[in-house]
Parts: structure tokens; sequence; C-alpha cells
């Protein structure tokens, strides 16, 4: 079972946070959200407080973890708020179970690795590569490289497989954010019934502009 923080009442949403990051990553977020809906931020398998376990570590399994922790909650279907690799687990979790998401936003998501600018890209390429060589020899060095593994060769979606998300969908970055503005955009045209907010921030923008997040976030959640 995935290690979870829940707060608020009413309809669920659910809170997915990046690479290497763990629910805490919302701190921000759940007073303001919970006093509308019954907020649930998740540990991804392997981070934070949830168990590493034997399962594949790639973005469909978490999506697949996903599945199975709504369905220990007794939730049929919740709105999804992912971030950054949280934000490539609930494409994948729409795509694979659409009639499971209410309402979509993804903050900072990607489609493919290229979606990221290259300055920040090539470091994570060099070290999953040093932490290839190193988890050989020194076990300490494995969940470091699965971790840049996910960066280095997930997610692998095509802007057509997005044509399926008909759910209404908001993509939220930073106007500074380390994903392409150009890929963003691309997300968002991609979505039949997405739209695109750039806000004063980078990647962490939910972090370090949580007014104008949260405010973005609960207008497209709370409107009919």
């Amino acid at each position: 079972m995935l290690h979870y923080i829940e707060r608020g009442e009413g309809e669920p949403l659910i809170l997915l946070h990046g690479n290497g990051e763990d629910s805490g990553y919302f701190d921000r977020q759940m007073g303001p959200f919970s006093a509308h809906f019954r907020t649930i931020a998740v540990d991804t398998r392997g981070h934070g407080r949830s168990p590493r376990g034997d399962a594949p570590f790639t973005l469909s399994q978490f999506a697949d973890d996903l599945a199975a922790f709504m369905d220990a909650l007794g939730l049929a279907r919740a709105h999804l708020l992912g971030f950054s690799d949280g934000a490539n687990i609930a494409m994948l979790f729409a795509l694979k179970n659409p009639v499971r998401v209410g309402k979509l936003v993804l903050n900072g998501g990607n489609l493919r690795p290229s979606g990221v600018r290259p300055a920040v890209q090539l470091p994570i390429v060099l070290g999953y590569g040093l932490c290839a060589v190193l988890s050989k020899f020194d076990w300490r060095a494995v969940p470091k490289r699965e971790l840049l593994g996910l960066m280095v060769r997930e997610p692998k979606l095509r802007p057509s497989d997005l044509a399926a998300l008909s759910m209404p969908a908001l993509v939220v970055a930073g106007d500074r954010d380390m994903i392409r503005r150009s890929h963003t955009e691309q997300i968002a045209r991609a979505l039949p019934n997405g739209r695109l907010i750039l806000l004063p921030g980078d990647h962490f923008v939910a972090r370090g502009n949580p007014e104008a997040f949260n405010r973005a976030v609960l207008e497209f959640l709370l409107e009919n």
C-alpha cells in the first residue's frame, strides 16, 4: 500500500509528486485544496514512505500502482493533479483508465525526455551513466540510478496519444520552467479539452508561487 496524507471532504483530488520527492512537496496546497476537496497526496513507489517493492520501477507501473491505490481506498473516480513525473504518471493513468479521471491538472509534465531543456537534461544523462557504473560495485547507487533512469528513458508518449483524453485538462507551467515552453504548449494543444496557463516561476512553481498556482488550479477545478 502506498503511503499518503489526506485532508478535507468532498470529491477526491489526488496529488502526485515529482521524481525523487514525496507527498510533502504539496504542503502549500493541502490547506487551500482541502477546503473544497478530499485531498490525497501520495508517495509514489520507492519514494517517501512508500515501499520500493519488487515490481518494475517505471512510470507505467506507477500508473498501475495508482489504480490499485484507488481501489484500496474505494475510489472509483478522482481528479488528478500531477507535478513533473507525477504529471507523466497522471497522463499514463488517464490513458489506461479514462473513466476514472474527473479533471486533469498537469504541472511541468513532458511527453518524452527531449521535452526537457538540454542544460537540465545533459547533467541527468551524465549522472545516470555514472550511477549505472557505480551500481555494479555499490548497491547504494541503485536507487539513484533508478530515479535518474526514469528521466533518461521516460516517458514515451506522442501528442496523438493525448487525443484520447477528453476530460477537462489544465496544463500549468512556470514561465522559466525546465520543460521547453514549445513542448508544454504542444501538450496543451494535443488535449481535446486542454488549456494552458503560464505562471511566474520555475519548474517548482507550486512551491515557489503557491498563491498564483493554487488560485489557477482551484478556479479550474471548481468551475462547472
